[in-house]
């Protein structure tokens, strides 16, 4: 990490603060324009990266936009989103409204979560990143090396794409509690992670970094994936051309821009991921328009990249759109939705994905949490030759799990009637995230 910073950049620095104390970001929330959404309208001097920092507020928040217009020609930023919550409704609750004021409003600072990615420190865990060739069972592994190295994951996020894998955990010591600080675990942990992803694969890299950074998982994911590389696409037949979103570049020379339009499946959180991909591919997006009311979504941006230059050759088309598509099918996960929700304890996430890899299940996609002494888990798993799961398996995970632990809703035998595939992927085996009873439900999830 460059820690050097030059007399320049320093000025650069001051000139932004200056501008944003004499020109603070207006945040206007209005619950009577529309009839059935929250409008927010956000006003503020620009900055490169300032609706990626919009965005991933409301995000955050688990907000959906279901509309947006976005303008930041020029040295003003001006948008604006109509959100609802996650049950369609206006968003009402004041603590809620009070957040997105202060994150969004003068005394936020817009570009300090753009700079703090891998800068700030946390003393209260530590930060793996992991990326590798995915393959059944390897989460498995990687929490069973964890373990062995008196280790618990507290929180995780795992995504997998086109055959790749990559994951944000957070872990403590086993004895403190807090964030591993000696410098020798830390490099075996280090090592002994990344031999776990290499496996027998030698075409395609294993990556592990281990630090005490606060980063901003979803959108590392997006950065770690793209690293990767996992945009180039794999022919695994399982996904044809007309199932993948449509993605178009092309170029308006009147006005020197680029024009991207997107439409695919909505889902939550389908503007951060698109803005996110745009942004770490340093483009700058002019205007927008953004529909997301029906069951399909429609977007449109005007970029250019960051020199100023819109899209140059056919080849920087053809990686913007492979970049976005990628981005859009990163989250998409099928298969029976499993949550679980059970005490906390050091070796769990080992245990609960031996249990899955041993009753042949394979996890689509995965998030891990804890929260008060409880881990609350989510798993997207499926057969391991890409068949639902049927009862028999779950009775019996549920006979080693425990019946008061799992509970089943709908049927796992029926298989979701027309349900698209999504990109061959394995992923590790298993994580969780936080929820408050335990399920099974059978959906794809865009979530």
């Amino acid at each position: 990490m460059e820690v050097s910073m030059s007399f320049s950049h320093d000025m650069d620095d001051e000139y932004e603060k200056l501008i944003r104390r004499m020109n603070p970001p207006r945040v206007v929330i209005d619950n009577k324009a529309c009839k059935n959404a929250t409008v927010i309208r956000v006003d503020s001097a620009n900055e490169y990266g300032i609706l990626l920092e919009v965005v991933q507020v409301l995000t955050d928040l688990n907000l959906i936009v279901t509309k947006a217009y976005i303008s930041s020609d020029g040295g003003w930023f001006m948008d604006v989103f109509n959100v609802t919550d996650q049950d369609g409704n206006k968003v009402t609750d004041e603590g809620v409204l009070e957040y997105i004021q202060k994150s969004l409003g003068p005394e936020a600072c817009f570009a300090s979560s753009m700079r703090s990615v891998g800068v700030k420190q946390s003393m209260d865990h530590t930060a793996i990143e992991l990326t590798g060739s995915d393959r059944p069972g390897l989460l498995s592994e990687v929490s069973a090396v964890l373990t062995n190295l008196k280790c618990n994951v507290v929180s995780a996020e795992v995504w997998t794409h086109n055959t790749r894998a990559a994951s944000v955990m957070h872990v403590t010591d086993e004895e403190t509690g807090l964030a591993v600080t000696d410098p020798q675990r830390l490099a075996r942990i280090k090592e002994l992670l990344c031999n776990v992803l290499k496996g027998s694969n030698k075409t395609r890299g294993a990556r592990t970094v281990v630090s005490h950074a606060v980063t901003h998982t979803e959108r590392r994911l997006h950065q770690m994936m793209f690293a990767d590389r996992d945009y180039e696409r794999v022919d695994d037949g399982l996904l044809d051309d007309n199932q993948r979103p449509n993605v178009n570049v092309v170029n308006w020379q009147d006005k020197d821009y680029s024009v991207v339009t997107i439409r695919s499946k909505d889902r939550p959180k389908l503007l951060f991921d698109t803005v996110c991909t745009l942004t770490d591919m340093q483009y700058v997006v002019f205007h927008a328009s953004i529909d997301a009311e029906g069951p399909e979504a429609y977007q449109e941006y005007y970029i250019r990249h960051i020199d100023g230059s819109p899209v140059k050759s056919d080849a920087e088309r053809q990686r913007v759109i492979q970049c976005l598509e990628a981005a859009i099918e990163r989250r998409v996960s099928e298969g029976l939705k499993l949550e679980l929700c059970t005490t906390d304890r050091v070796g769990l996430l080992s245990d609960v994905t031996r249990i899955f890899r041993e009753n042949s299940l394979t996890v689509t996609r995965a998030e891990v949490a804890t929260k008060a002494g409880k881990a609350v888990n989510t798993f997207y798993v499926r057969d391991a030759s890409g068949y639902p799961v049927d009862s028999k398996t779950i009775e019996a995970i549920r006979e080693v799990i425990g019946q008061t632990i799992l509970k089943v809703k709908g049927s796992p035998e029926d298989p979701k009637p027309g349900s698209e595939e999504s990109p061959t992927r394995f992923l590790f085996g298993g994580l969780f995230k936080s929820r408050s009873f335990v399920n099974f439900k059978l959906i794809r999830s865009y979530s």
